[in-house]
């Protein structure tokens, strides 16, 4: 018992010596504000971090402003994995998260949270400084920093989603600031309403998968007075204020419906028969499709600033249900409904969308793409090049927005971990 109870005490003072080091170097970090330890259950280390960084990297006399970096410290001799999140970071806070390639190959975490989201926000909010290439200007800066501590094994970036997309994105402003990048279910939009996206979803799955979809649309819109009256209790229940009459946000709910239920793999089998009760209907609808996504003051109106500027998006299929709908068109929803009325009138920029398809044609990164077959945001993923060695696309057969390297087949996992050990041996 004695010499177990020396040893915890040799391992706590050890591990104590180590934090103080580590927490000490990343203080003596050149634009580093603070530094607070965290809790986890998967890193021998982890801090949060504020890091200083300009307003418009071409004009640092505009101002500051201080974004969150969460560090997962494994060893100054491992690789390091520069997570380009697209939002917030606060689910990274949590100490059972860990990132996947840093699971997989032991690596270091460096968490960045995109610009103009939770702590990330600029005091004050001027939207002109929210572009992919600021945040891109951000990741460089990043990088830049912390590679002073991590200078020894390869760097990848990844992402998830939009952050997969700004993956890309970063990679196409500094080519050679990592070694290689994997984003995940990334896509590369080219409108406000690109158009690849209804197309998708009137052939994903099979004909009896859409007819279900559509015939619960329907039978919902059929509804609509009973079911108009539970969205307005709902949503005061939920203070979710709109631009728009609820009549219309119901219509949008539906619009969504089919997109929502791709996207996160829900299966078919979920959608209540069309002779239940209209409560049951209602509460299946706003379990895949809630009112809040179309709300006003939403967690994620940073990110439709960015989709209507640059990024792009996607529209709705209404022909279907013309008869039934309260709204003449979706056409330009995004605008109408989920800008906020700060950010003035957008008009969407394609230079950005041509900037990466010129990148990624005419180059040949190291990038692995992972894509799920029935999410719809696999309409609009980057294009496969002919002739390129490098620039590797996987698409996980019947998956979702939810697919990782983690759920592939057997083969595709093999196969990108090969490559992945392959890249960083080299």
């Amino acid at each position: 018992m004695i010499h177990l109870l020396v040893l915890l005490f040799c391992y706590s003072a050890v591990t104590m010596a180590a934090s103080e080091d580590l927490k000490g170097k990343l203080e003596a970090l050149k634009g580093i504000e603070s530094v607070e330890q965290l809790k986890s259950d998967c890193y021998p280390e982890k801090y949060v971090v504020r890091i200083t960084q300009p307003l418009d990297p071409k004009h640092p006399e505009l101002g500051t402003f201080t974004q969150r970096v969460i560090i997962g410290h494994v060893g100054f001799d491992r690789p390091t994995v520069l997570v380009t999140e697209g939002y917030g970071a606060a689910y990274a806070l949590n100490p059972r998260y860990q990132e996947e390639l840093t699971r997989l190959l032991n690596a270091n975490l460096i968490f960045v949270e995109y610009r103009y989201f939770l702590e990330s926000t600029p005091d004050p909010l001027n939207w002109d400084y929210l572009t992919a290439e600021n945040s891109a200007y951000d990741l460089h800066h990043v990088n830049q920093t912390f590679r002073e501590l991590y200078n020894t094994g390869k760097w990848i970036s990844t992402g998830i989603s939009k952050g997969g997309q700004t993956t890309i994105l970063y990679r196409a402003f500094f080519p050679d600031d990592v070694d290689f990048s994997v984003p995940y279910v990334a896509p590369l939009n080219r409108a406000v309403e690109d158009g690849r996206h209804e197309p998708f979803l009137r052939k994903v799955g099979t004909k009896a998968e859409r007819a279900k979809i559509e015939s619960f649309q329907i039978e919902v819109l059929k509804r609509k007075m009973e079911i108009v009256s539970m969205l307005e209790s709902f949503c005061k229940e939920n203070n979710l204020q709109f631009r728009i009459p609820v009549e219309e946000v119901l219509d949008y709910c539906v619009l969504e419906y089919p997109f929502a239920l791709w996207q996160w793999g829900t299966s078919v089998k979920t959608i209540p028969p069309l002779s239940t009760d209209t409560e049951t209907l209602f509460k299946h609808l706003v379990s895949i499709s809630g009112p809040d996504y179309f709300a006003k003051d939403q967690p994620n109106t940073s990110f439709f600033v960015q989709a209507a500027r640059e990024l792009g998006y996607y529209g709705y299929d209404t022909k279907p249900f013309e008869k039934y709908l309260t709204i003449k068109n979706s056409d330009g929803y995004l605008s109408r409904i989920m800008l906020p009325e700060s950010a003035g009138t957008i008009e969407f920029r394609p230079g950005l969308y041509q900037k990466v398809y010129n990148f990624l044609k005419e180059n040949d990164p190291k990038m692995i793409f992972i894509y799920g077959e029935v999410d719809p945001w696999s309409a609009t993923r980057v294009p496969s090049f002919k002739g390129k060695k490098n620039e590797q696309i996987y698409i996980q057969p019947g998956g979702s927005h939810r697919a990782r390297i983690s759920n592939m087949p057997e083969d595709m996992k093999e196969k990108i971990l090969r490559q992945i050990n392959k890249w960083l041996a080299e």
